[in-house]
């Protein structure tokens, strides 16, 4: 099980941080932000090599069948070109390990042989890759490559597929299917039922800066410098697959324009790889958007049936959550959107189950909240149509229904205050205001609504992250793990955990992150990575007391003392209950003749998560108009009021929420990956077509949190990087409904739907 501080675990004290807070809580500028606004941060494709060369793709055009014919004789003798490689050429390479909570080290998304056959198993899959010596001539030689295909039946169409579905027996970690009491019966005796089916579509992920990788290999050791959330899963992988040992890949990824799970390891990093083996060159290999959207995963389509019945006074007595999602047997990543159903609200009755579909298109991945996301759009926007049916405010609703456990295990929460969270937003949002009646406000061809929505995301800390803390003779500490900074302020945070478990200034720490080099970081998702560094920052501080005591020996104040009996303070160690036994670092270091001291944490196996239910939960607040004439929706207002724990940047955090929520807007007006049923073709291939939220699309966002601490987490802290999006699109579509009476319910929510509805 590895380190498991007592203080997480049931009946221990809760992590000390909590109370004993000097820079944590306060606002702190990200320390990588002076290096992004000069423009001095070195991504992924501005590594400098010698003799680089540039890759080009080509991909195919049908969903399933062959590659007939592959004539790249105009492309090898183009200008510029050094290398075209196909499946007739390339390294022999074993199928990338998956994605997953059981392996770590694993970062696969796509679990499919890669140009390794004539076969072709998605429309988008690439065929050649042109090496040039410069992205343009790379380019014009890719296009000269005109490819024959011989195609065979594929199962492109959702509806089609949905006969032939597949029922998991788990999603994640989590059993799939759930029936607890007579849901049956529950609805005949119901006062009140909802029964719906949601919908949401195909999402790609577009972060503003593209996947890319800058690849060499010198003698038998590949260096891979690439944007990516999974530094070692992604090391490990690539050993896996050129079949050689994991110490002979070396991956940095200092800096991440955006990640929101698309950022692990696909096809084109080892396409990177194999062609810069054939080449005897390095090669950089950055995907256009069109390129992004055929080989990098997204969000799966889904289809969710919610059906909700309650009594008089609004208790809900019954729960059914079906649907189908997209999960073809080469993809790592459940879409699991029925777990949000299964925390929220206390039903006497539930019956959950969802089922996959195997079709011939693109591994899904995680993305955004994933499950998550879609699930709290149909779960909520399905009470709202409750509270409407029942004339019970939908605040009310909720109150009503919200258990003080969960409401599946039976486990108690760590800390739960949704309905506090809901108050705050409520008074600062102005939610008195709100007329129940839709279509009651107007401003000329404008309707106004006002409508909520409840956010949920589980807590999760990964085991095995570990972080090196060195201490030097001048009372400096570096704090290096193998994390990730993809602009949430990962490395801010860390040194300020840092500088308050040690009692320093954060002048006094420095932070390294971001390449296999350093101690296993684990990966950047799941709202997990704070936590993680937290707990391994405790458990390195622990062993560093422990060594700084034992280099102190007997002559100091600290003599004869325990690692539980000192306190970090004033730039060293005193004991806890008579501070005039003190000694500083410098001194300690001195006299052992050490010019520094260094030790390795990790965080241990997640236990308070098999005692406590652990969830960040959110109060999303919208206020919106919609055209008559038109029907474009203009939102005027958003609040999210989130009930997270503690806060520990507010600046970093508030901007982490921002940013979840602006992804909530495009979830629920503008985003939409278009896809053809009949060829398996993406057709949005850029950011022209696959419309993202632009300024003039996002109003004033205000957030609210309640910082009151979990007292079973480290610093008291459950993770925001994800918290943000869930439940924003179901708010923005119950004020869609208040402003106009029509009820949508699939996303996006185009103005046509309300021309039409």
């Amino acid at each position: 099980m590895g380190y498991v501080p007592t203080s997480w675990l049931p009946g221990g004290t809760p992590d000390p941080l909590i109370e004993r807070r000097v820079t944590l809580g306060t606002q702190q500028s990200r320390i990588d932000g002076a290096e992004k606004v000069r423009g001095a941060a070195r991504f992924a494709a501005e590594v400098r090599m010698e003799r680089l060369l540039y890759a080009s793709l080509v991909h195919s055009t049908i969903a399933r069948g062959r590659i007939a014919e592959l004539d790249v004789s105009a492309a090898e003798a183009a200008p510029g070109v050094a290398l075209v490689m196909t499946h007739r050429n390339a390294p022999k390479m074993a199928l990338p390990p998956p994605i997953g909570l059981t392996n770590l080290k694993a970062a696969g998304n796509n679990i499919l042989p890669v140009m390794q056959d004539a076969e072709i198993r998605w429309n988008g899959q690439v065929v050649a890759v042109v090496l040039a010596e410069t992205q343009e001539q790379a380019d014009h030689a890719a296009s000269l490559i005109k490819p024959r295909f011989e195609a065979t039946p594929a199962r492109t169409r959702f509806e089609q597929a949905k006969a032939d579905a597949r029922t998991p027996d788990s999603l994640l970690i989590e059993k799939n299917r759930l029936k607890k009491g007579d849901v049956k019966a529950a609805f005949e005796a119901a006062a009140r039922s909802v029964d719906a089916v949601y919908r949401t579509p195909w999402h790609n992920h577009n972060p503003i800066e593209p996947n890319a990788a800058t690849i060499s290999w010198q003698d038998d050791r590949l260096i891979v410098h690439d944007a990516t959330q999974m530094l070692h899963g992604t090391a490990v992988s690539l050993a896996k697959v050129f079949g050689i040992k994991e110490s002979q890949v070396y991956v940095s990824s200092p800096f991440v324009g955006g990640g929101f799970g698309g950022k692990a390891l696909w096809d084109h990093q080892i396409l990177g790889a194999a062609a810069a083996k054939l080449a005897g060159r390095p090669v950089r290999i950055a995907l256009s958007r069109a390129a992004m959207h055929r080989l990098i995963g997204g969000r799966s389509q889904t289809e969710q049936r919610v059906a909700l019945a309650a009594d008089t006074n609004g208790k809900l007595k019954g729960l059914i959550h079906h649907g189908f999602s997209v999960k073809p047997p080469h993809s790592a990543c459940d879409e699991a959107f029925t777990l949000a159903a299964r925390s929220l609200y206390a039903s006497e009755n539930l019956d959950i189950v969802q089922h996959t579909l195997d079709l011939d298109v693109l591994a899904n991945s995680f993305m955004r909240a994933p499950g998550e996301a879609p699930g709290t759009f149909a779960v909520e926007s399905a009470m709202d149509e409750l509270a409407h049916a029942l004339g019970l405010d939908p605040i009310e609703l909720r109150r009503r229904n919200v258990g003080d456990k969960d409401p599946v295990s039976g486990a108690p929460h760590s800390q739960s205050n949704l309905m506090l969270a809901y108050e705050l937003g409520a008074k600062r949002f102005g939610w008195e205001r709100r007329v129940a009646t839709p279509r009651s406000r107007r401003e000329g061809e404008w309707l106004i609504g006002m409508g909520c929505a409840t956010g949920s995301f589980p807590y999760m800390r990964v085991p095995g992250t570990s972080v090196r803390m060195t201490i030097d003779g001048k009372g400096q500490v570096t704090v290096s793990s193998a994390a990730h900074e993809m602009g949430m302020g990962t490395a801010t945070v860390q040194r300020q955990i840092a500088a308050d478990r040690l009692g320093l200034p954060l002048a006094s720490v420095t932070v390294r992150i971001g390449d296999t080099s350093l101690p296993f970081g684990g990966m950047a998702g799941g709202s997990s990575q704070t936590a993680s560094l937290g707990a391994a920052i405790n458990a390195a501080s622990g062993k560093l007391a422990g060594e700084l005591l034992r280099l102190a020996g007997n002559d100091t104040p600290l003599a004869g003392l325990r690692a539980s009996d000192v306190e970090f303070a004033d730039g060293g160690l005193r004991k806890i209950d008579e501070p005039s036994r003190h000694e500083s670092f410098t001194s300690i270091l001195k006299r052992a003749a050490r010019s520094e001291v260094s030790v390795t944490g990790e965080s241990g196996a997640p236990l308070e998560v098999l005692k406590f239910s652990m969830y960040s939960r959110s109060a999303v607040f919208c206020e919106l108009r919609v055209s008559e004439v038109t029907g474009e929706i203009r939102i005027d207002r958003l609040l999210g009021s989130f009930d997270c724990g503690r806060i520990l940047n507010p600046r970093t955090a508030a901007s982490q929420f921002r940013g979840g929520m602006i992804m909530g807007i495009g979830m629920a007006l503008t985003e939409e990956t278009l896809f053809d049923e009949r060829s398996g073709r993406i057709m949005s291939g850029s950011i022209a077509d696959y419309h993202v939220p632009v300024h003039l699309d996002v109003p004033d966002i205000d957030v609210v949190w309640t910082d009151i601490p979990d007292p079973r987490t480290p610093m008291g802290a459950r993770g925001i990087g994800e918290i943000g999006i869930t439940g924003v699109a179901a708010a923005i579509a119950n004020a869609a409904f208040n402003a106009t009476g029509k009820r949508v319910r699939d996303l996006p929510l185009t103005p046509d739907k309300f021309l039409l509805a």
